[in-house]
């Protein structure tokens, strides 16, 4: 499939401010589009647009901040559609034109039920099926990081199975503790700090998302896989001890 080839013109263009571009890759979410956002910030990143500041992926754009002073907005949407038009020639395969490695599969181990998961026995009589079985379709697939957002390291992962998809809850709470992991409707997700939130919460994870004090912030970022492996009370305790918690 051509996952890049795209008509880049104009209107896919849009000025954000007086220093950011929206590029749209797509209308709807799905991986073909994905491809694109991924292969939009690999020709940045190979620093095709010498104005460029840094760029934020998105479901369906990417956002390029730009230096006014190096390049105005005309110049610069002339040389982004120049490099994007491209890809269409260049390449269909998105690691040709990135760092030609593949995409990174990140485990993340979580402890499933109890006080870490309130919510997962709702989510298992929503769809007539037991923890275990909730558990282990949860953990049966590699989830797509779509983007980071909502809260610093917060990805949003793309590709839960359908049995599973369970809409928010009618009451957020105040109170969701950092590692949490969370359903939202068709899509789940890692609490990386402790905040509000109103996914349905059905487990924990000991391991850290966002650390601030490294380069790059976040665990995961956008084009990585995340793998969840189920792992028991003990387990939870012992990898918390080697994360440096209390």
């Amino acid at each position: 499939m051509d996952t890049i080839s795209y008509n880049w013109t104009e209107d896919r263009l849009s000025p954000l401010g007086e220093r950011g571009i929206v590029i749209r890759c797509g209308e709807s979410l799905s991986e073909v589009v994905h491809q694109r956002v991924m292969s939009a910030c690999a020709l940045l990143e190979k620093g095709s647009v010498t104005a460029a500041v840094e760029w934020v992926p998105s479901y369906l754009s990417v956002t390029l901040f730009y230096d006014p002073w190096i390049s105005s907005y005309e110049d610069t949407c002339r040389l982004l559609l120049q490099h994007l038009r491209q890809l269409n020639d260049e390449s269909k395969d998105l690691k040709s034109i990135g760092t030609g490695n593949p995409p990174r599969i990140v485990t993340i181990p979580v402890c499933y039920g109890g006080k870490f998961g309130p919510d997962l026995e709702h989510v298992a009589n929503e769809h007539g099926l037991t923890i275990e079985e909730v558990i282990a379709i949860h953990s049966s697939v590699d989830y797509l990081v779509h983007m980071i957002g909502f809260a610093p390291g917060f990805p949003y992962l793309g590709g839960l199975p359908e049995q599973i998809a369970t809409p928010r809850r009618a009451t957020p709470r105040l109170h969701v503790e950092a590692g949490t992991v969370g359903i939202g409707g068709s899509q789940t997700g890692i609490y990386p700090i402790t905040t509000p939130g109103g996914w349905q919460c059905i487990g924990r994870t000991p391991i850290c998302l966002f650390r601030p004090e490294t380069n790059p912030p976040s665990l995961l970022e956008a084009g990585d896989f995340v793998r969840f492996k189920p792992i028991t009370m003990p387990e939870y305790v012992e990898l918390e001890r080697r994360e440096g918690k209390e």
